[in-house]
């Protein structure tokens, strides 16, 4: 079998290709803007690197061929220059569909996120059929919510293609923590600043609450969703609620609740400051974001998850300070 995987030197990509090549039994074209130095394979089964920016190559030779196709190129930065992202995110997804369409790929897999879902009051867990227009204005949110319109058109007019999406809850993985640091932390997250022994208070917004998921987790729903007859959303997630609590016991520091509002307002002025790589927008959507179900992964991926969200959170916490990270150049400390 033949699985090409785009977007796959970063935080996703590379869990999905480890869970896709561990049996041995499938071929992976594993498609990036930037790829490893040197031959790169797995100890199970090849993995051939290709060169591609979704917004600008010529897809249809990248995918022909394929037996799946599971697409997670994404850009989270620049977020003070969105037409960049939206070129990578939005306008490059729709060229993987067009590709797809083109080249006769028979299945995709697309990995959207629980930031595509519409804002909730209420902790009940939501199931898939939740509304998907986005969490708030932040442009991360407007662009998955983009994509899974996107993906609505493209299944009803290509119902031949076996179309799965998978919306993750925050993917962490100790090898992205120096990525992750970068994106969300910005230039002035030094590492040195990150060890939890140099930090006595966590500053948590009265309310927040949130899901998270190990990559390798969702690499198996993923390696599982392009290799298997399945089709549909699933929602993905670690067992447990991160909170105020939760995070106290992670930083092992006293927490302090602060008024959202003061807390998006600072936010928003460090972004604009340019001190801050997120915009107040994103916590936002942070704080609006619903818990979900995974029962139907559960029950059709025969999906469990391996860590809890308090595993996969300590996970990247616990390597940033580390410098944590891989020879993938997305990923490199």
């Amino acid at each position: 079998m033949k699985v090409v995987v785009i977007g796959a030197s970063g935080n996703l990509g590379s869990a999905a290709i480890r869970a896709i090549t561990a049996d041995g039994a499938a071929e992976v074209v594993a498609v990036a803007r930037r790829a490893p130095d040197g031959p790169r394979t797995s100890p199970h089964a090849s993995v051939e690197w290709r060169v591609a920016d979704v917004s600008t190559a010529n897809l249809e030779p990248v995918v022909e061929g394929a037996d799946a196709v599971v697409h997670l190129a994404w850009k989270f930065q620049p977020t003070h220059r969105p037409e960049e992202t939206w070129a990578t995110n939005a306008v490059g997804t729709r060229r993987v569909l067009e590709a797809v369409e083109r080249a006769g790929v028979p299945a995709l897999v697309c990995a959207s996120s629980v930031a595509a879902y519409s804002p909730v009051g209420h902790d009940d867990p939501v199931d898939e059929t939740w509304e998907t227009d986005g969490a708030s204005s932040a442009a991360y949110c407007r662009e998955k919510a983009y994509v899974e319109r996107a993906l609505d058109a493209f299944a009803c007019s290509h119902p031949e293609v076996r179309l799965v999406r998978v919306r993750p809850a925050f993917v962490f993985q100790r090898s992205a923590a120096s990525e992750q640091r970068r994106i969300f932390g910005g230039a002035l997250a030094r590492p040195e600043f990150l060890d939890r022994r140099r930090i006595p208070v966590v500053p948590v917004p009265a309310g927040l609450r949130f899901q998270a998921v190990h990559a390798g987790d969702v690499g198996r729903a993923l390696a599982t969703a392009a290799t298997t007859d399945v089709t549909g959303a699933y929602n993905l997630a670690g067992d447990g609620v991160i909170g105020r609590d939760e995070l106290g016991e992670l930083m092992d520091a006293r927490t302090v609740e602060v008024p959202p509002r003061l807390a998006r307002h600072g936010l928003e002025g460090a972004w604009h400051a340019r001190l801050a790589p997120v915009p107040g927008s994103l916590l936002d959507a942070v704080m609006q974001l619903p818990l979900m179900s995974t029962a139907r992964a559960e029950l059709d991926l025969g999906w469990q998850p391996r860590h809890s969200a308090m595993d996969a959170l300590e996970a990247v916490l616990s390597g940033m300070p580390a410098k944590a990270g891989s020879e993938l150049p997305p990923l490199r400390p």
